[in-house]
């Protein structure tokens, strides 16, 4: 297989491309800023509101599959727009797509959503995935939309820095314990998807979340007893008290992806338990 990375010098890209050249695939890989460190892979400079360049690297590549990691935050030109774009080029070259959203489609007012649930989003980073979801599927039906949570793994994530700054004493700030999600290890996600990527039939929309639904103060926890470090010193608070934008507790099942699938999607109590 020959895999195009969108995002693949980003924290799950990275994970991505080291599985696909692990796996014998023919993989490249775009970056917005640097390329990643991966030298098996072929590295293009990529912006996603440029069409004309987007085009241009889908043409040359020419891959069996594309899957999308990147992120632009609440940009709506890159996060709504961009996805859409690929979308286009994808179909236009005759290759699958891979699409990563997220959780952040949905307010947390039914609390657990599974694959049928449909969006209701209340950020703007939120409206955009919501806005890449619709437009990917109805310029290509047969791509693939993955709904994801929290990414965490090798110490790298946002996640894992907020708490080691919290347990240094070199960050300020609370870790909530009414917000709650359900947390996924990098590598498990990252191998997800690639199953996902070789399956004809896996189009429409998946989750792909831990199994677990943690709160961000035990999730804190979790990821200090994992490296040894002190979690009394990570405080915690309330995000209904502050003045946060934002679902409260948004729990994606999927168990209904879970069944199609070989790669076991961990939850945090399991892959977080300190080893050795």
């Amino acid at each position: 297989m020959k895999a195009l990375i969108i995002g693949g010098s980003g924290f799950l890209g990275t994970e991505l491309v080291q599985q696909a050249t692990a796996a014998g695939h023919i993989t490249a890989a775009t970056y917005a800023t640097k390329p990643g460190d991966a030298s098996q892979a072929v590295w293009y400079s990529l912006d996603l509101r440029d069409h004309e360049r987007l085009d241009a690297v889908a043409a040359e590549v020419s891959p069996d599959v594309v899957v999308n990691t990147s992120s632009g935050g609440a940009d709506w030109a890159v996060t709504a727009e961009g996805p859409a774009r690929l979308a286009r080029a994808a179909a236009k070259h005759g290759s699958r797509l891979v699409h990563v959203s997220s959780d952040a489609v949905f307010s947390g007012a039914r609390v657990t959503y599974d694959e049928t649930s449909l969006p209701d989003p209340v950020t703007p980073y939120g409206a955009a995935k919501a806005a890449a979801e619709t437009a990917v599927l109805a310029v290509n039906p047969q791509a693939a939309v993955v709904r994801t949570s929290l990414i965490i793994g090798h110490g790298r994530s946002v996640h894992e820095q907020v708490v080691y700054g919290l347990a240094a004493g070199t960050r300020h700030g609370v870790l909530f314990t009414d917000d709650v999600r359900c947390p996924v290890d990098v590598s498990d996600l990252a191998a997800a998807l690639l199953e996902l990527a070789v399956r004809d039939d896996a189009h429409g929309v998946h989750h792909l979340a831990g199994a677990d639904a943690v709160n961000r103060h035990e999730l804190g926890v979790l990821i200090a007893q994992r490296d040894g470090l002190d979690a009394s010193r990570l405080p915690a608070g309330l995000r209904a008290d502050s003045d946060l934008p934002g679902a409260l507790d948004v729990r994606l099942d999927s168990r209904a992806t879970q069944r199609k699938i070989r790669t076991t999607l961990r939850g945090a109590r399991q892959f977080l338990t300190r080893k050795g």
